[in-house]
């Protein structure tokens, strides 16, 4: 496919578009892997660096910080070099990185070669999902966008598992060498399948813009990173004032400008804000128990690396079997029965595990696991779509970085919040219990109790949800100029 496309037109089948589809989820696979792999792969680093854990931590949080400085900048890079040249360019970043890491002496070399792996990792998922959003009609959406998100959630517990395997078994370094032949892969099919889109009319660059949001989505990173440590710490108050900040004179000069670096008035839709609140909320119940589980398993049940990922394996399963069942039941009756009934599902399974004791068998563990999986399979990619269907067609170059950008915020700030409160429970419990076990346990109990909360939340909310407006495919080139206004007017 090498004919500039815009629109798609005439019948349509998912076989149709099987080769960009499989670009891409390549393409998001390696990344995915590779930002769950660092969890389970650091301790192995740390000994073999003869570092300390403060140290090589820096490895996930500078590769954070730069996947989350960049991914506002997809949007206009797309617009201006095209996103065929722009992805490939991503994934080739991504896997020259990944062999730079996998040959590390040092820590210092390590932590840098693992921001490069950010600057090329970040753009991967928005464009991605930007490029096969403007291949499909709006009607087969929720069949293909279910396809494309198996690797959203497959991805994220076949890391651990995978990871585990090569540093108990083979070495660390594979787990970045690995993506060497992979990313080979992503960017050959890509050249063959992936279609040259249609540049946008990107007259002038967003030069505030560009430096605001870096500065706000990096920072606000490093200060939610520090507070798993003390939210009174210098370093805490200085990443969340300086990012939160920067982050309002971000918004107020994205508000003013004719074509922004992020489409902020998207939040003119009413479906758009319910969508995307809902969104967050999930994910915040979601991201933040999956580093939970593993905690448990392996501190209070004491399971190795490799083991828990092996538990975390139907999890996955039940996902990826759903997600595709999901999204096609999203074109037939829209997100809010999806949305209900699988966070249901997920506050239910999070209510189980905080029931848990030390004597709880390792197969009540694996049914709420499974659980939360088909929760997930069946409400994440349904509200995700939601939320891209409810911006025009026009914009989704634009509105995909905003939304890919404020998902690691949540995802960062669940972790944090997780662990802090976890940690802070394990504390209290410590006074009213002798057995450190049993205060541990009684702590992950009430944690899973909070994430259930905020899972149930979310399903509430689900049930404010309605079938986005019908939007345009495209503008016409005299109504590009001024998309901002033209939008405004929808709503």
């Amino acid at each position: 496919m090498s004919s500039t496309v815009e629109s798609n037109t005439g019948e349509f089948s998912i076989k149709s578009i099987i080769g960009p589809l499989l670009a891409v989820i390549v393409g998001m696979i390696m990344v995915i892997l590779d930002s769950t792999a660092m969890n389970v792969a650091l301790p192995g680093i740390v000994e073999d660096f003869k570092s300390d854990v403060s140290t090589m931590q820096w490895s996930i949080t500078g590769y954070t910080l730069a996947l989350s400085a960049v991914i506002p900048l997809a949007g206009w890079m797309t617009d201006r070099f095209g996103a065929k040249k722009i992805f490939l360019i991503t994934i080739a970043m991504f896997t020259v990185g990944s062999v730079l890491c996998s040959i590390a002496q040092t820590p210092e070399q390590l932590i840098l070669y693992r921001v490069i792996q950010g600057l090329g990792g970040g753009m991967v998922a928005p464009i991605g999902l930007a490029m096969i959003f403007r291949l499909a009609p709006p009607d087969k959406m929720g069949a293909v966008m279910g396809t494309l998100g198996v690797p959203m959630l497959l991805a994220p517990a076949l890391g651990p598992v995978l990871a585990g395997y090569l540093v108990e078994f083979v070495t660390w370094h594979w787990i970045f060498l690995i993506n060497l032949p992979i990313g080979i892969i992503a960017i050959v099919i890509g050249m063959k399948f992936l279609p040259n889109f249609e540049r946008r009319s990107v007259p002038t660059l967003d030069f505030l813009g560009i430096l605001l949001a870096p500065i706000a989505f990096a920072m606000l990173a490093y200060g939610v990173s520090e507070s798993g440590k003390s939210w009174s710490s210098t370093e805490t108050l200085t990443g969340l004032i300086v990012g939160g900040v920067a982050l309002i004179l971000f918004i107020i000069v994205e508000l003013r400008q004719k074509q922004p670096l992020l489409e902020l008035r998207v939040f003119a839709s009413s479906d758009f804000r319910k969508g995307i609140v809902i969104t967050w909320i999930s994910q915040i119940a979601l991201f933040g128990v999956m580093i939970i589980v593993p905690l448990f398993l392996q501190t209070v049940k004491g399971y190795g690396a490799f083991d828990t990922g092996l538990i975390l394996l139907p999890q996955a399963l039940a996902s990826a079997f759903l997600m595709p069942v999901g999204g096609r039941l999203y074109d037939k009756v829209g997100a809010r029965p999806l949305a209900i009934i699988g966070l249901s599902i997920i506050t239910g399974a999070l209510f189980m595990l905080s029931r848990i004791t030390i004597d709880t068998s390792i197969g009540f563990i694996i049914t709420c696991l499974v659980m939360m999986g088909a929760g997930m399979g069946l409400s994440m990619m349904a509200i995700n779509t939601h939320v891209l269907q409810s911006a025009p067609i026009h914009l989704v170059s634009r509105v995909t970085p905003l939304t890919t950008a404020a998902q690691q915020v949540m995802v960062s700030f669940a972790v944090a919040g997780m662990t802090g409160f976890l940690t802070s429970r394990i504390t209290n419990q410590m006074t009213e219990k002798t057995n450190p076990i049993e205060a541990a346990v009684a702590a992950y109990g009430d944690t899973f109790l909070l994430a259930a909360g905020i899972a149930l939340a979310g399903a509430l909310l689900g049930t404010i949800l309605s079938r986005p407006k019908q939007q345009l495919e495209h503008a016409p080139d005299d109504e590009t100029k001024d998309a901002n206004t033209s939008m405004m007017s929808e709503y």
